[in-house]
């Protein structure tokens, strides 16, 4: 009998590893532009996440940084509205944030406290931050982050390109932190042919508040052809869906396509045995590495026809949604449509259904 049910136990770890997941796009809603609410005007939304039944919405707006706290209504595996209920607005008076600058690009809400990334600014010599807010928008605590990430490193991290994405770890003992860009000592930006582009994604210790492991993803290379001068490739999001199972968003922009100058896809990235922990090694390019195993899920090329004029925007934000009618689980996405400060961008909310095989 127990090797009866040691082999059943075998075979049910085995049918659990060989299960494979998808992502099926189901709809699209569009927020009208110059909505305004506490005279506030709702765009820029960079980072987004569910909590206490609500999507909190970080805003990337260095002059006047804040969050929206808003419900987003789901029926029939369709978005019914996206709804704007409370502004809170980043205190910027504390010690912290008169040094920093508050170029906030993700958030997450755990127990209570506010948890937000900021890129800084690397060309002025501000440093990219990790750091708590009360629900009132007060400062409450900086996270420590490894010296290689400073504005001043030897490691040269790039303008705009730093921490870009976060997610609450799956077992809630932790937090993730991904970049956008890597760093110069890592390797180089992506471009037309294959390069060694890895960003690195540091997972952060909720007790000790420090940073405990590290993982290198390896980002695609541009398949458009040039029409401008601007052709880029990066990490917008993230978010652990399963224990070291990750949902990762890459975002190419190319200047000259107007409006339709992004390429978004969404990744399955997963740690493994083999997976190098790569926290104490200051330059990537310098040392053998094994990059967290990836797999493409969802390239929006694919479902251009199904959203407003065609257009798949500037994807930054992500987190999971409600139980669909069938009982899987979904996904929410949001962009950043830049406040329309580069020509027409849509404030773009995207509904996904995760499906497993």
């Amino acid at each position: 009998m127990k090797k009866i049910v040691l082999a059943l136990s075998v075979f049910g770890l085995l049918a659990c590893k060989q299960q494979k997941i998808s992502l099926k796009f189901l709809d699209e809603y569009v927020i009208n532009d110059s909505l305004v609410i506490n005279n506030t005007v709702i765009g820029g939304v960079s980072g987004i996440d569910f909590y206490n039944n609500n999507y909190y919405m970080v805003v990337d707006d260095a002059t006047n940084p804040r969050i929206l706290i808003g419900n987003i209504s789901i029926e029939n595996d369709s978005i019914q509205s996206v709804d704007f209920e409370k502004v809170i607005v980043v205190d910027t008076t504390s010690q912290f944030t008169k040094n920093h600058v508050l170029d906030l690009e993700s958030i997450f809400v755990d127990k209570g406290t506010i948890n937000l990334t900021s890129e800084g600014s690397i060309q002025y010599k501000k440093d990219p931050s990790i750091f708590e807010i009360h629900t009132d928008g007060s400062f409450k605590r900086e996270i420590k982050i490894p010296n290689y990430f400073k504005a001043t490193s030897k490691a040269k991290p790039k303008h705009n390109g730093i921490f870009e994405g976060s997610s609450k770890s799956f077992d809630g003992k932790g937090f993730w932190v991904a970049m956008e860009a890597p760093l110069e000592a890592d390797g180089e930006e992506p471009t037309f042919h294959e390069t060694q582009s890895p960003i690195r994604i540091t997972y952060f210790d909720n007790e000790s508040k420090k940073a405990t492991k590290q993982f290198a993803y390896q980002l695609e290379k541009i398949d458009k052809p040039a029409k401008g001068n601007i052709n880029l490739n990066g990490t917008t999001a993230i978010l652990e869906y399963e224990k070291n199972h990750f949902f990762i968003i890459e975002r190419a922009y190319q200047s000259g396509y107007e409006s339709y100058g992004n390429v978004v896809r969404i990744f399955k990235a997963s740690i493994n045995d083999n997976s190098t922990n790569t926290l104490e090694i200051q330059s990537l390019k310098n040392e053998k590495y094994t990059p967290l195993k990836k797999e493409l899920l969802l390239d929006f090329s694919t479902v251009q026809s199904q959203l407003t004029d065609g257009i798949i925007d500037n994807i930054e934000a992500i987190t999971f949604g409600p139980i669909l009618q069938n009982g899987n689980k979904s996904l929410i996405l949001a962009a950043d449509d830049n406040f329309q400060l580069y020509g027409k961008q849509l404030n773009q909310f995207l509904l996904l259904e995760i499906e497993e095989k």
